[in-house]
């Protein structure tokens, strides 16, 4: 992993070593908690979120049997991020406007507040295109989930767990440490 080695080679040659690193991370695709973000614990990184709502997908305006807003992209025009399983992206939305609706808030708000509350993310960039998306978004940073609702997040957004792990998962378990093991146990309940 490039990340890994690049903290090793900078403590190799004495350089100051980074303390953050940029990624995608989102409800819609969560492949970074594979190895990004048990490495970012780890080393003490920071995560720094770029498109927190998936280019809008999670905002709650793209609805399943509903046609897009007037001047928005189409589902199959997207390519960035890449909508692996339209099902599971339009349950996540689902689930992003019912606890949304609880709260009185935006789909988006939800959204970004389950992953300002993950661990190692330290800020997300949000790319409001008007000032009340912009107040919209800011007004995730007074939301506060409950450990139900983010249950019911990481249930509805869960990735299968992709191979070494389902393997090391069936095969190792007397090895692994209680923290691999949890982590493990999450994916393979979902």
């Amino acid at each position: 992993m490039a990340t890994d080695k690049a903290l090793w080679t900078s403590e190799r040659e004495g350089l100051s070593r980074f303390v953050s690193q940029q990624v995608y991370y989102s409800l819609q695709a969560r492949d970074i908690e594979n190895e990004l973000v048990p490495l970012s614990i780890d080393q003490g990184l920071g995560i720094l979120v770029w498109s927190p709502i998936a280019g809008g997908l999670l905002s709650g305006k793209y609805r399943r049997g509903l046609d897009a807003p007037a001047g928005s992209r189409h589902l199959s025009e997207w390519d960035e991020p890449p909508v692996h399983d339209e099902d599971k992206l339009y349950d996540t939305i689902e689930e992003l406007v019912a606890i949304g609706d609880d709260h009185g808030v935006s789909a988006a708000q939800v959204a970004l507040a389950y992953l300002i509350g993950k661990p190692a993310v330290t800020s997300v960039i949000v790319g409001a295109r008007t000032e009340e998306q912009l107040a919209d978004n800011l007004g995730s940073a007074e939301l506060s989930l409950s450990e139900a609702e983010v249950g019911r997040l990481d249930a509805v957004s869960a990735q299968p767990l992709p191979y070494p792990y389902w393997h090391q998962a069936n095969t190792s378990s007397d090895r692994l440490s209680s923290a691999d093991l949890t982590l493990l146990a999450r994916h393979l309940k979902n």
